[in-house]
């Protein structure tokens, strides 16, 4: 071997300085991704909260259509929530003839949000996330 060749050999491959600074850049994107990914995952998660409520409108809506009022009363609704996944419970904060508020707060990777309708009879549901 001459020493064109060794000279060659010896030039194959990264320094240090190379593979930190690749190791660097791979870090600060990965500090910037994971926490925007996380955050969405939770909102398509918090979906399930938001059908979840939907459920228990229509629910609702039927009591009113047969009784001229809204109910508090969760075991009249006879709404199932064993197959949610993040969305376990809801809560009947007030019921009358007018409307009604209810919540359902989520656990897992949604633990913290809540998900909270306030529906009447004349504006509609309106519904609020927090905990994000």
């Amino acid at each position: 071997m001459d020493a064109k060749s060794l000279q060659c050999l010896k030039n194959k491959g990264f320094t240090l300085i190379e593979l930190l600074i690749v190791f660097i850049i791979v870090g600060l994107l990965s500090a910037i991704a994971i926490p925007i990914y996380r955050a969405n995952v939770k909102k398509v998660a918090s979906s399930e909260g938001t059908a979840l409520l939907g459920t228990v409108l229509t629910a609702q809506k039927l009591h009113y259509s047969e009784h001229n009022t809204y109910t508090v009363d969760k075991d009249i609704l006879g709404i199932d929530v064993s197959g949610n996944k993040y969305f376990r419970y809801y809560e009947i904060i007030t019921a009358d003839e007018n409307g009604f508020v209810i919540r359902t707060i989520g656990t897992g990777i949604c633990d913290g949000i809540e998900v909270k309708m306030v529906y009447t009879n004349i504006a509609g549901a309106t519904i609020s996330f927090t905990g994000f």
